[in-house]
């Protein structure tokens, strides 16, 4: 595939993808004719990187997970202490948001009694019910 189909298909910009060949996110892919020509397979690479962009990983540790995918098998339970560090920072984050959830609910659901009094008020002060 052409750098502009795996653009396309991955939502990643072509300086995003050279960016990530120049900082060791994915390996430099075979050159046909001075173009890059990557294999299906970055495809799920990609889509796991996005996936740790995503849980807040930066890029740093991403690199270091990066680097230890091609250095094989021998890296399987560093990267394994990466990802499970990683889940751990979710499930904290998670945490946090349902709290924030929790006070947009309730903060929702006061402004909806005040609206339903003040509109209760006003239909007393004018004389007309719904």
């Amino acid at each position: 595939m052409k750098i502009s189909d795996v653009s396309a298909r991955t939502g990643l910009s072509i300086d995003t993808l050279r960016f990530y060949e120049k900082i060791g996110l994915i390996d430099p892919p075979h050159r046909s004719g001075g173009r890059r020509d990557y294999d299906e397979t970055i495809l799920a690479w990609i889509s796991f990187l996005q996936a740790l962009k995503a849980t807040g990983m930066p890029l740093s540790q991403m690199r270091d997970y990066a680097r230890m995918r091609r250095e094989g098998v021998e890296t399987s339970a560093p990267r394994r202490r990466m990802l499970q560090d990683q889940r751990e920072v979710v499930k904290a984050r998670i945490a946090e948001l349902q709290d924030c959830l929790g006070l947009l609910d309730h903060k929702i659901e006061n402004y909806e009694r005040i609206e339903a009094e003040h509109a209760a008020e006003d239909r007393r002060k004018t004389g007309t019910h719904r």
